[in-house]
Formats: C-alpha cells, sequence, structure tokens
C-alpha cells in the first residue's frame, strides 16, 4: 500500500498533503524519514508516523452513535443535517456509512462502518439480526397486543410483518420491541395497526450490541474488539 493511501484510508490527510508532509520531513517509516509519499510499504509490518503520530492501520472501521433527534440517517442530504457530521473529521474523512435508517425523529443506537460487506450481511434479511426499540404511544394498547405481535401483525398495506416480542409498560403506553426485520416505518405502522401512534422511539440493541449509557445523544464511540467480534467484523 502507498503511504499517501495509508494515510487518506485512515482519515489522516489527502493525497496532496500527505506529499506536502512527505517533503517536510514530516513522515517516517521505521524512524526514518521519507521523501515520497507515494512510496510501498506493509501497514501490517512497517511503523508508520504523520506528523509525529504513529499511524494505527485498520482496514475496516465501526463507530457507535446514539443518534439524536433531527438528523438522516444518511451521509449526505441537501436540506437536513446527516448522522456523518457528528463525527469528527479524521472519521468523516474514511468514509463511513450507516448501517440501515433510523426515521429523522428517532434515536438510538446506530452503527457506521466503512465495512460493505459485513453491513450489507447485517441487513440482509435471511440473517435475521434482532433489533430493540424503547417506544412511547398516545393511546394505551388494548389486551392481547403481545399475542398480536407473535402471530404476525398485518400492517395497512397487507405486509404480514415477521414474529416480534412486545413487552409493555404498566401503562401499556410503552415498551420494548424485538424485531427481526426492518420495513419502512416499521414499528409506527405496527403500532398504528394497534390502534395507536408513536410519540417516541429509541434504539437500544443491534444484535449483541446494546447502545453505551454513558453516551448523550449526538455522541459516539469506536466499537470494542468484543463488539466487532458479535457483529463478524
Amino acid at each position: 500500500m502507498r503511504i499517501d493511501k495509508l494515510l487518506s484510508d485512515m482519515g489522516l490527510a489527502s493525497r496532496k498533503e500527505s506529499s506536502a508532509a512527505a517533503r517536510r520531513g514530516a513522515i517516517t517509516v521505521n524512524g526514518t524519514a521519507v521523501k515520497d509519499a507515494s512510496r510501498h510499504i506493509d501497514p501490517e509490518r512497517d511503523e508508520v508516523t504523520y506528523l509525529g503520530r504513529r499511524v494505527e492501520y485498520r482496514r475496516y472501521v465501526y463507530i457507535m452513535l446514539n443518534k439524536p433527534e433531527g438528523y438522516v440517517s444518511a451521509t449526505e442530504d441537501s436540506r437536513l443535517p446527516v448522522v456523518t457530521e457528528l463525527l469528527s473529521e479524521e472519521y468523516r474523512r474514511m468514509e463511513l456509512f450507516p448501517v440501515g435508517r433510523l426515521d429523522r425523529d428517532t434515536v438510538g443506537l446506530m452503527l457506521l462502518t466503512n465495512n460493505g460487506p459485513l453491513a450489507h450481511k447485517l441487513l440482509s434479511p435471511k440473517h435475521h439480526v434482532r433489533k430493540k426499540y424503547y417506544f412511547r404511544c398516545i393511546e394505551p394498547l388494548e389486551e392481547g397486543v403481545e399475542r398480536r405481535f407473535a402471530d404476525r401483525i398485518t400492517l395497512a398495506d397487507g405486509y404480514e410483518c415477521l414474529p416480534a416480542e412486545i413487552v409493555l409498560d404498566p401503562d401499556r403506553r410503552g415498551g420494548v420491541i424485538t424485531l427481526t426485520e426492518g420495513k419502512y416505518h416499521q414499528i409506527k405502522r405496527m403500532i398504528a395497526a394497534c390502534g395507536s401512534r408513536v410519540t417516541f422511539l429509541e434504539r437500544t440493541v443491534f444484535g449483541d450490541i446494546s447502545l453505551d449509557g454513558t453516551l448523550a445523544r449526538g455522541e459516539w464511540r469506536p466499537l470494542t474488539d468484543a463488539e466487532i467480534a458479535s457483529l463478524g467484523g
């Protein structure tokens, strides 16, 4: 791999910036300054520093974000802020993208990565990745809603959902829903089919990963090695 590609992939510098830094002697490989950023190195074996900082090579990057309300689950939008804008400049340069979508007014756990094959696998219907959401709604849900969720709720457009689980709060105006699919506005439509309307929705679990309770809305952190392994990354 070329040095300038390494620095670009790690979000540290553009190729032009890498070339200028090399000419200034600000890039070293195994302790020796290099003047040509197009030089090929082995990122797994060679020790590279840029502006005095050791460059840690990671082919793929994984981020947990506590998505706030009002952000679009995309990398760009002509009218609204997107979730990638919440990341630092270094991570924005890595061309990360959200794994799946949350509605603009839905908050909570969102994963971002640059691992396209893994993201595709996690979103594939045949893998049935578990997702949990906490919700609140206007009208209390009637008795028997738990059985309706388990027996496949039919939405207004005729779509029959896969079996799901709902555990209600004592007031029956909220609770936790567990799904293994992710159709457009699915939870809102499921609750609507049960005669109420969602007023708050937060994703709390994706696969075996739970939202880090120390992250405030809009905050993020890299996934731990154990969390990455749980995704198959």
